[in-house]
């Protein structure tokens, strides 16, 4: 999957939040001092030719909506991430956060609460 840029997730977020819509309703989630329509206009454009987003035309107006969930979107993202900055290691990725970010204790608590969870899905299943 593409990966998006700065701009492109911006106006992502806001279709994934309305779900779809006209480039005056992407426009107006922006706060002020809002972007120029012909620049919004623009990046919704290129991620209709990434395949991100499609449209249905009522005359000479376009309703864009995703083509991918946020959620999709995300574990694609997520997935480069582990694979290209940690060696596709989980290992390594929470070794990355217990080091660099501090971790209070109820914090490290419910982490090995839901590893415990899922050791037992995978036990069980």
């Amino acid at each position: 999957m593409t990966t998006l840029t700065k701009a492109e997730e911006k106006i992502m977020k806001i279709l994934w939040k309305i779900e779809k819509g006209f480039i005056k309703d992407i426009l107006e989630q922006f706060p002020n001092p809002k972007p120029p329509y012909n620049s919004v206009s623009t990046i919704v454009r290129v991620l209709v030719k990434k395949e991100i987003v499609t449209f249905k035309k009522y005359g000479n107006t376009y309703d864009y909506f995703p083509l991918i969930s946020k959620e999709e979107y995300s574990k694609s993202l997520m997935s480069s991430l582990i694979k290209d900055y940690y060696n596709n290691s989980l290992k390594q990725v929470v070794n990355f956060f217990s080091e660099s970010k501090n971790l209070d204790i109820d914090e490290i608590d419910e982490i090995m609460k839901m590893l415990t969870e899922i050791k037992n899905k995978k036990k069980n299943g």
